[in-house]
């Protein structure tokens, strides 16, 4: 429990940190990106790190992180390889986007800003980026909470095909493994992940100055490169960086999480299709879970959509 003076000077340093402004963002060495972050809250808490999804940015945390702060925890929240101010370091490397680099990813950052220990949120792209950093180094996370469920896989198979209304819903990705759909994601960026946007939460009536507060970090440079990349790679349709090979074998084999978590689900999740009321056996990859919960009004961008469910998710795993 913080007191009134507590709960003022964390106010004000995140008011401070300007989340989810410009003006409040940092930034952090790792060995392959300098990493774009916003931070708020005390620098002595303890570290939260809310990863975003394809196509977002930080924003999607923008109600999640006051709580958080408040509660006196220091919450970091990092744009992705290939969104905002995120930048690869060396101009030769290659821009790749796979499942075991974006895990590293977020060891790297952790390892940067010196927390040996750290809970995680994440949904789309930063659900499956924590999930690969707790599977890979179970001795770092503490917590997480992740929403859509389990999202690692098996980049050397393919695996059966779904129902067809279920396929149709992933038009996008198979355009990505067209040329003519790096073309156009080159060419339309914004208004190809606005439709996505629209299709994935269709009961998220979100402005259009909201959308064009997130899609400014799209025109990253290497944006399209890694969103091409990502979506090629789980199709076998791109190599993947040698040096992620033993990673991606482990993953391969689909591996539990096991720090304490909550999955959350969007009632409304236009892309996945609605969840199961009753689940699918969640716990044989999460042997520590805490909670599964279905959260009305919300699709697939939960965060932005209904902030409170993903922070006090995160505030009753770390009051344990």
């Amino acid at each position: 429990m913080i007191t009134r003076r507590e709960f003022v000077k964390v106010s004000g340093m995140a008011v401070a940190a300007g989340f989810g402004q410009g003006s409040g963002e940092r930034t952090v060495q790792t060995p392959t990106l300098d990493i774009g972050y916003v931070e708020s809250g005390p620098s002595t808490g303890f570290p939260i790190i809310l990863l975003h999804g394809f196509p977002d940015d930080v924003h999607a945390y923008d109600g999640v992180a006051p709580p958080l702060a408040r509660a006196g925890h220091r919450v970091l929240v990092p744009y992705l390889r290939g969104c905002g101010r995120t930048r690869f370091r060396d101009p030769k490397t290659p821009r790749m986007a796979e499942q075991a680099a974006i895990g590293q990813d977020v060891i790297d950052f952790a390892d940067a800003l010196k927390l040996p220990r750290f809970a995680v949120a994440g949904f789309d792209w930063g659900g499956r980026a924590a999930q690969v950093a707790a599977a890979l180094h179970p001795d770092r996370v503490r917590a997480g909470v992740f929403v859509g469920g389990y999202s690692i896989q098996d980049v050397f198979s393919v695996g059966p095909p779904a129902s067809p209304e279920t396929e149709a819903r992933f038009w996008y990705m198979y355009y990505f493994n067209t040329e003519r759909g790096r073309a156009g994601l080159a060419q339309n960026r914004k208004a190809l992940c606005k439709l996505l946007w629209q299709q994935w939460s269709p009961t998220w009536k979100f402005t259009d100055a909201e959308y064009e507060k997130t899609a400014a970090s799209f025109d990253n440079p290497d944006f399209v490169d890694c969103v091409i990349h990502s979506y090629r790679h789980r199709n076998m349709n791109a190599p993947g960086d040698p040096r992620f090979e033993a990673d991606e074998r482990k993953l391969a084999a689909r591996p539990k999480i096991e720090a304490p978590c909550i999955l959350l689900y969007g009632a409304d999740e236009g892309l996945g299709g609605p969840p199961s009321p009753t689940g699918g056996g969640e716990r044989t990859q999460f042997p520590n879970l805490v909670d599964r919960r279905i959260i009305p009004g919300a699709g697939h961008f939960l965060p932005h959509e209904k902030p409170e469910p993903v922070s006090s998710a995160l505030l009753e795993l770390l009051s344990k």
